[in-house]
């Protein structure tokens, strides 16, 4: 069954930044597999130089409602999010599924059959949606997700902020929603606009049906930064990493950073010189990887959308 699109165009077509130059050893090289495979008569220079230009290429993408043909997709990006971390993501996969009023995910938009590029009209470049941790409480995956958070904060952040964590995901007063928003690197952070306020629109009417997701008093989000090796390699000081230090591979997270009440980093270093992983650089500069959890009051949503709305309007 295919897709269901949205009510709404998403975004066109951006060009990848020039400065967005992340490479991830194990998403790029599915993509550019067939590239290589074609090009095998190309020596290694060519094969570089290619790699500096600058090279403009608009693609289309539209939002559709997430359904049962993206589960290998959404899965994938899951695994970008937790690497080896213990979480079951097929069965978060599946919760995402089966409440698909909440959530959309990006696809290629009109792919021609004879387009020359090998892309699958099905191909999701990226998802957001919610899960509702304190409803999904007894599901294995939320329950992983909250262990996996508390583990980490308490190797890295102060016991009252393990204590203060602990309390508000165990708050069935105030439910916590769990924020996914995940896309290939190469997909401009533009998009990520018409997505959140789909999102928000969404969350609105479950709310006023009474549907799963309906209603956050916290969003926790879990987000992929980096910073420059050999600065602050201090484990308990991965908490107290400065912003302008961290680099997020989905900028637009840096706001929603600045208006969270708690915030630690973990590095996932270990776990990214797997081929989940990859080997991360800025302009060549090698980077460690990290893990930034953050949990935002929900009252503080519509502010970081103004300012998501000031910096990412096409």
């Amino acid at each position: 069954m295919a897709s269901r699109a949205k009510r709404r165009a998403v975004g066109s077509g951006v060009p990848q930044p020039p400065g967005a130059q992340v490479q991830r050893d194990d998403e790029e090289e599915d993509e550019v597999e067939d590239e290589d495979e074609d090009d095998d008569d190309s020596d290694e220079e060519e094969d570089e130089d290619d790699e500096v230009v600058d090279e403009e290429v608009n693609i289309e993408f539209e939002a559709y409602s997430i359904s049962d043909n993206d589960h290998d997709g959404i899965k994938k990006l899951l695994q970008q999010l937790f690497l080896k971390a213990p979480v079951n993501t097929a069965e978060l996969t599946d919760l995402l599924i089966q409440q698909n009023h909440i959530g959309s995910v990006i696809k290629q938009t009109d792919v021609s059959e004879d387009s020359d590029d090998d892309v699958d009209e099905d191909e999701i470049f990226g998802f957001i949606s919610l899960l509702n941790l304190t409803e999904r409480k007894g599901t294995q995956c939320a329950e992983q997700i909250k262990e996996l958070i508390l583990s980490f904060c308490e190797k890295n952040c102060e016991k009252s902020m393990v204590e203060q964590l602990d309390k508000l995901l165990n708050d069935t007063t105030k439910p916590v929603g769990l924020l996914l928003s995940e896309r290939f690197i190469n997909v401009p952070p533009q998009i990520a606009l018409p997505m959140y306020q789909q999102l928000q629109k969404e969350v609105v009417e479950a709310h006023k049906t009474n549907k799963p997701c309906g209603k956050c008093c916290f969003y926790l989000l879990i987000s992929k930064t980096f910073v420059e090796e050999g600065k602050n390699n201090s484990k308990r000081k991965w908490s107290n990493q400065k912003k302008d230090e961290l680099m997020f591979a989905n900028a637009e997270e840096e706001f929603f950073y600045e208006k969270a009440i708690l915030k630690f980093n973990y590095s996932v270093q270990e776990e990214s010189d797997t081929c989940l992983g990859g080997r991360w650089s800025f302009d060549d500069i090698p980077m460690k990887p990290l893990r930034t959890v953050m949990l935002i009051p929900g009252d503080k949503m519509n502010e970081i959308m103004d300012k998501l709305k000031e910096y990412l309007s096409v």
